[in-house]
């Protein structure tokens, strides 16, 4: 468990050269106050920094340095790990990046990249993504769980389950799998040489005892033979060349008309965009009477000129854009007589390759005679021969037992794959969790007064019934319903993650969720959970109802903001 004790910060956004601490274990429950702009919501952007070295929000690192003092800012986070004190302590102009274990700095000699995969896998195992759905739950740039693409959720399921180690296996048996494909491959490649080596061996072997019978004439012959058949197919190649040169000349014209495709298709691009301005401007002035932002009635003969204007307007798109559809399709129509030219002459180059290969095999044949005659004329050595084509028989053996042995390390390999991948174990393990995860989600939303059926699949898309069992999605509810939905899913992960003991932590954050999503009803029940959880929990609610809420918490904290400063009160 990851007990996070002290937190504090300098030069930090609107935080000036003091340092600002807080003593995240000193109470179960921590009210955090203040008016817009006062700092209140720093803490959380100096946890993910620290830690992860992004702030919470959606803003440059860059601008996290005070804007005034422009130098020497600096977070630092203390907490524990079973016996283990670890502080971790970063910096921006200067850049720094310590990680103390029982106040001994960590190596640095990795790459920072390294050292900050050393903090979140090694240290914490926990990345920004889990964070974020464990510890905090915020009303800025806070992702909910239920807004998360497929493959996110996924990530923090898994890292919840402690299941990620499958993954990271998986990506080394990937290493392996390239490299043992790598490694059949080169032997399969290196066997065809052999083979061909040894047929052509062989072969030679064989056409030894030809040879001898054979006279330098009628091998003559068939060198003349090939000359003619070479001259045969070079003259057919000019042919060919010249159809391509004729061809190419109808299409000169290829970068000039693809470049006019490009300006028409943009033209008909910024003409669909005015469209869809003109009709809002024209259904505004149809459907309202009065101003939007000033709340003033529109002048009847203000309005009237004005969709006048607009639908004469429109008008003239909808001409323009007949004309550019019209200009498309000629375009269109040439880019397409150029294409077919351009497969007219890839065809045409094919049967230049092919003839051009014909050559190369008559002018092998040639070498081959030319070798032929030398050899007649020579006395044979058989035996030296008979050696040679044995040495290339053992090597075939061989290569061909190093083919076996690799396919079957292939094979071996694929099962250990299909076993890792996302549909094999950690599969099994998430469906045998599933049921519980749903459980607590469906718990923790009753216990918020929202009484439908929740349920994730395997996939961790959400299906939600009401009690007449109609279906429904997340996106379909209200911010409050979300927000039930959201807490519930975050209480449910703290839950989950204390069950196996990945991600568990004292530390609980909620950024403004009682400010416009909960109802006081909401609200009380929220905080019936909160008390019944607070047992070895320190949550920090950051809210604007501090008159409201005060009185239910066991600690206040209160931000403000002086001479351009925050400070903690």
């Amino acid at each position: 468990m990851i007990v996070f004790e002290k937190v504090r910060w300098r030069n930090f956004l609107s935080t000036g050269n003091a340092f600002t601490e807080i003593d995240i274990g000193k109470s179960p429950t921590t009210l955090i106050v203040g008016s817009n702009g006062s700092g209140k919501s720093t803490l959380i952007d100096a946890l993910t920094f620290a830690l992860f070295n992004k702030p919470f929000r959606k803003i440059k690192v860059a601008q996290l340095i005070n804007s005034i003092n422009q130098k020497d800012g600096l977070v630092e986070v203390e907490f524990s790990i079973g016996a283990s004190k670890y502080k971790i302590r970063r910096g921006i102009k200067p850049n720094i990046f310590e990680i103390y274990q029982n106040n001994i700095l960590v190596n640095q000699d990795a790459h920072s990249k390294d050292y900050q995969q050393f903090l979140e896998k090694q240290i914490l195992k926990l990345n920004y993504k889990s964070f974020t759905q464990i510890v905090v739950l915020g009303s800025s740039s806070f992702i909910p769980f239920m807004q998360l693409p497929a493959p996110h959720r996924r990530e923090v399921i898994e890292d919840l389950l402690d299941i990620q180690i499958f993954t990271r296996m998986n990506d080394i048996l990937k290493v392996e799998m390239t490299t043992l494909a790598q490694n059949f491959k080169d032997t399969e490649k290196d066997l065809d040489v052999v083979i061909q080596k040894r047929d052509l061996q062989e072969q030679y072997i064989g056409r030894l005892d030809e040879q001898r019978k054979k006279s330098a004439h009628e091998i003559n012959d068939k060198i003349s033979k090939s000359k003619k058949n070479i001259d045969g197919y070079q003259r057919d190649i000019t042919d060919l060349q010249e159809q391509i040169d004729t061809l190419q000349k109808g299409i000169i014209d290829e970068e000039v008309v693809s470049k006019r495709l490009k300006k028409i298709t943009s033209l008909q691009d910024a003409l669909e965009k005015n469209k869809g301005r003109i009709a809002k401007d024209i259904t505004f002035y149809l459907e309202n009477d009065e101003c939007n932002t000033c709340k003033q009635s529109i002048d009847p003969a203000f309005k009237t000129k004005i969709l006048d204007a607009r639908q004469d307007k429109a008008k003239e798109i909808e001409l323009a854009s007949i004309e550019l559809d019209n200009k498309f399709n000629d375009v269109n129509n040439r880019i397409n007589e150029i294409v077919d030219t351009q497969n007219k002459i890839t065809q045409i180059q094919y049967n230049i390759n092919s003839l051009n290969a014909n050559i190369q095999a008559e002018n092998r044949s040639i070498d081959s005679y030319n070798i032929d005659i030398t050899k007649i004329n020579e006395v044979e050595n058989s035996e030296d021969e008979m050696l040679k084509l044995q040495d290339y028989r053992q090597e075939e053996t061989k290569l061909r037992d190093e083919k076996t042995k690799l396919n079957d390390e292939r094979y071996y390999a694929e099962i250990s794959g299909n076993l890792l991948k996302d549909t094999g174990i950690k599969t099994k393990i998430i469906n045998q969790y599933l049921p519980v995860i749903n459980h607590y989600v469906n718990h923790y939303l009753q216990s918020l007064d929202f009484f439908v059926q929740f349920n994730l699949d395997n996939s961790f898309k959400e299906t939600i019934k009401s009690r007449h069992r109609d279906e429904f999605s997340y996106a379909s509810f209200s911010e409050g319903e979300k927000l039930r939905i959201d807490l519930s899913l975050l209480f449910t992960w703290r839950t989950i993650a204390k069950m196996k003991n990945s991600t568990n932590t004292n530390l609980l954050i909620l950024d403004e969720v009682f400010d416009s999503s909960l109802d006081n009803n909401g609200t009380d029940e929220f905080l019936k959970i909160l008390n019944t959880m607070a047992k070895g929990i320190n949550a920090f609610v950051i809210s604007h109802k501090g008159d409201i809420l005060i009185d239910k918490f066991s600690n206040t904290l209160k931000f403000e903001k002086a001479n351009n400063y925050s400070r903690l009160v």
